[in-house]
């Protein structure tokens, strides 16, 4: 199929369906502010959320390069869902317990974005419908189940376990022999959730300068080409661009994720596949994809493409190779046959923050006032939520308004993770990692062995993921 009439980048296609906004004025020159936020993505928007609904007299304000939602909070799959990367990581470091904690808050986290969407009259196409993973070979069945029982073990007794008729009568997915769904799932419209989160916090009283990049933090500076914000608080929120902050370039890998959006779907093609309850929909592959059935009945779904670029390099407007984008269709019609047809409408990237041991974190240094929060790798709908309301804890614990709470005590809070390894071992690293993983999915999909592909443990080590 060609892809001459497919719009390839202009961001994303959320931005194409809601029009790319005008940005705000950039800083007019120094100033100070109680609280100043870098990044204007959900990190940064519910962080300013959450302090200035703690602390309404606080002058707070926030940077963003672009404008609010560019990066990856414009571009993703709009999957709001209780996932959080380095759980797994933390039960061996602090213990089952603190990790069962992680998780609980995580579920509870997608009950408060949609408490607060519809507080605030934010209106982001948000449909409760849990998520739903699928297996359609016998090694994804056996990594299927795995999975479930573990998410169990983690507090997950709500989780549900489907075999092949079952997952049938929820998604028809070709091939499928097995499913687990999880209630503690949402697709949203995620530019819809960011303007609304934006509009919302600046009515609230906070100040949003955008088109103003900060080219270096410094304890109680942010520097710009425009001026200086002096304030106590620092916070960067800036994920999968923290790389183009001076001294950066290694703290957080910029992995790139390329998504497609089929045009509307007829009810012909939709009674073929069902998915009439909306899930989220992701599968058991080791290059995994993710998908959701959009409120006008399109297909959007999502993978790796070209994982890095070369010096943590990210992209401007998000344009995608036709060669990933073909890749994707495939997994698309493999999935959905239905679909061969369908004329894909949009195609875009963006890029996700990923440190070096997978393992998203937030942290307020006390005795620099320096904060941050992310490396959600690719988890980030949900977790910059949990990640925001966090930092207000601990912002209000280091100034003596509160004590600690359950959510500063969590396994996560203060993380340290060692730098990404230097150029070109960085670029080997991750290219080498998804060449290993696409090899894999491809002998798994015609072996009838349950066990995981060599080739895929190999890299699982050579990523740190375990």
């Amino acid at each position: 199929m060609s892809t001459v009439s497919t719009a390839n980048g202009g961001i994303s296609f959320w931005y194409a369906d809601q029009g790319t906004p005008t940005p705000r004025e950039p800083l007019p020159g120094d100033t100070t502010a109680d609280i100043c936020i870098v990044g204007g993505g959900y990190t940064g928007l519910w962080t300013a959320y959450y302090l200035k609904k703690a602390v309404p007299f606080l002058n707070i304000t926030l940077l963003e390069a672009k404008f609010c939602g560019y990066g990856a909070s414009g571009r993703n799959g709009g999957w709001l869902y209780n996932g959080i990367a380095g759980r797994d990581r933390y039960a061996k470091l602090h213990g089952h317990e603190a990790a069962v904690r992680l998780q609980q808050a995580m579920n509870d986290t997608v009950g408060e974005v949609v408490r607060v969407a519809a507080e605030e009259n934010i209106d982001a196409d948000i449909h409760r419908g849990g998520v739903l993973e699928v297996a359609y070979t016998p090694a994804q069945l056996a990594r299927l189940k795995d999975f479930h029982s573990v998410e169990i073990a983690f507090g997950e007794k709500d989780r549900v376990l489907r075999g092949a008729r079952e997952t049938g009568e929820r998604i028809n997915v070709t091939g499928a022999v097995g499913s687990t769904w999880t209630p503690h799932g949402a697709r949203l419209h995620p530019v819809k959730l960011v303007k609304g989160l934006a509009a919302t916090v600046e009515a609230l009283g906070v100040t949003i300068h955008e088109s103003t990049p900060v080219t270096e933090i410094r304890p109680k500076h942010a520097h710009t080409p425009y001026g200086t914000v002096r304030a106590p608080y620092i916070l960067r929120c800036t994920e999968g661009f923290t790389a183009n902050l001076k001294g950066h370039k290694r703290t957080w890998l910029p992995m790139n994720s390329s998504m497609i959006a089929t045009e509307p779907l007829p009810r012909s093609v939709w009674d073929t596949i069902g998915w009439d309850g909306r899930e989220t929909l992701g599968d058991m592959a080791h290059a995994y994809m993710y998908a959701q059935r959009t409120a006008d009945d399109r297909i959007a779904l999502g993978g790796r493409g070209v994982p890095y670029r070369y010096g943590s390099a990210t992209d401007n407007d998000g344009r995608t190779r036709p060669a990933t984008i073909e890749a994707l269709r495939d997994i698309l019609v493999r999935l959905f046959p239905t679909t061969a047809k369908a004329r894909i409408d949009h195609a875009w990237s963006g890029v996700l923050g990923v440190p070096r041991d997978w393992c998203a974190t937030v942290t307020l240094d006390r005795t620099t006032g320096l904060g941050w929060a992310g490396g959600y790798v690719g988890s980030g709908v949900a977790t910059t939520n949990l990640a925001a309301r966090t930092l207000r804890d601990l912002i209000q614990q280091d100034s003596g308004q509160s004590g600690p709470t359950g959510l500063t005590t969590l396994p996560w809070v203060n993380h340290k993770v060692r730098r990404w390894e230097p150029e070109p071992f960085r670029w080997l690293g991750v290219h080498g990692m998804y060449a290993a993983y696409r090899t894999a999915d491809r002998r798994e999909l015609t072996s009838p062995r349950p066990g995981t592909d060599l080739v895929a443990k190999a890299a699982d080590r050579l990523a740190g993921r375990h």
